[in-house]
């Protein structure tokens, strides 16, 4: 009767785990939102925008971070430290292991999902032709230096800030 018990414990355990990586592969399919110049989405394809020129009189690099993680790193942490704390020891040892690698484990997932979350960026301040300022922040993967003409490109989603 014991032998049963712990078989059936054993696959409540493995179907937990089970569902915790399901959760986690599905939650890390989730797109990666871009604050690049170069990347548009599907509906800002093919729709017009405005186009102003100006020169840049400033550029400052910045961190662009996500608004909030989306909980991959805390399940995908918890269900990897709870595994690995399951195996240390026996009995209330075992309990408590599993307990402490499962927080431990959420904690460094969600320190390395906001560590993922964070990218460089710059903030670009530039002249329009018409003399008014305009400061926009964006991904650093265009150069751009003080004094270079731009154009500054809005109207259908994120303004844009690219070379002549």
């Amino acid at each position: 009767m014991f032998n049963q018990i712990s078989v059936v414990s054993s696959r409540v355990k493995v179907g937990a785990v089970a569902l915790c990586i399901l959760a986690v592969g599905s939650l890390s399919g989730c797109a990666k939102p871009s604050a690049s110049a170069n990347v548009y989405t599907y509906g800002q394809a093919q729709r017009e925008q405005i186009v102003r020129l100006g020169t840049v009189t400033a550029v400052r690099p910045i961190v662009i971070q996500q608004d909030r993680t989306s909980g991959a790193g805390v399940i995908g942490g918890a269900a990897v430290g709870g595994i690995a704390g399951n195996s240390i020891g026996g009995g209330n040892g075992n309990a408590l292991a599993t307990v402490g690698g499962a927080i431990l484990g959420a904690l460094a997932g969600n320190a390395i999902e906001e560590r993922a979350g964070k990218q460089d960026g710059l903030e670009i301040t530039v002249r329009l032709d018409n003399g008014e300022l305009r400061v926009i922040a964006q991904e650093a993967d265009v150069p751009l230096v003080v004094n270079q003409r731009v154009q500054v490109i809005s109207g259908a989603g994120p303004t844009r800030v690219t070379p002549i």
